[in-house]
This record gives C-alpha cells, sequence and structure tokens, in this order.
C-alpha cells in the first residue's frame, strides 16, 4: 500500500543520507523506522535485541554465581 506522508526537508535530507550509508532506498528505510518503532511499542523489540548477549563470555560461568561475585565486590 501506497500512503502519502508530509516530511520536513532537514528531516528528509537526513533520511536520504541515511538511505545513501546503507544502500537502500528512502522508501526501505521509511518501513524499517516504522518496523522498529512497532516492534519497540510491543515491548518485546529489548528481548531480541539482547539475546544471547553473554554468549561468547566463557569467563562468568554460572549467571548467578558471577552475580554475587559482582555484588561482593
Amino acid at each position: 500500500m501506497r500512503v502519502l506522508i508530509d516530511i520536513p526537508d532537514d528531516d528528509l535530507a537526513e533520511l536520504d543520507s541515511l538511505a545513501r550509508q546503507h544502500g537502500r532506498s528512502r522508501a526501505a528505510e521509511v518501513r524499517e523506522a516504522i518496523g522498529q518503532h512497532l516492534r519497540h511499542r510491543s515491548g518485546t523489540d529489548w528481548i531480541n535485541r539482547g539475546a544471547g548477549f553473554w554468549r561468547d563470555r566463557a569467563d562468568i560461568g554460572d549467571g548467578v554465581a558471577y552475580q554475587r561475585r559482582l555484588r561482593a565486590d
């Protein structure tokens, strides 16, 4: 579906710059921004962004023991 929207000139210039940096169209950037906004509003996007964050930290070991060590400092 196509939608007609008004975007301030300054924002449009930044959007075009971002699209060039990512090698995508202006429309693709707008779709991505809307998708991120809607995921953020759903309250679950932080789960996907944080999932596996500590995966490569072999030095931590057991998560609870790690927290206790930190709190003991």
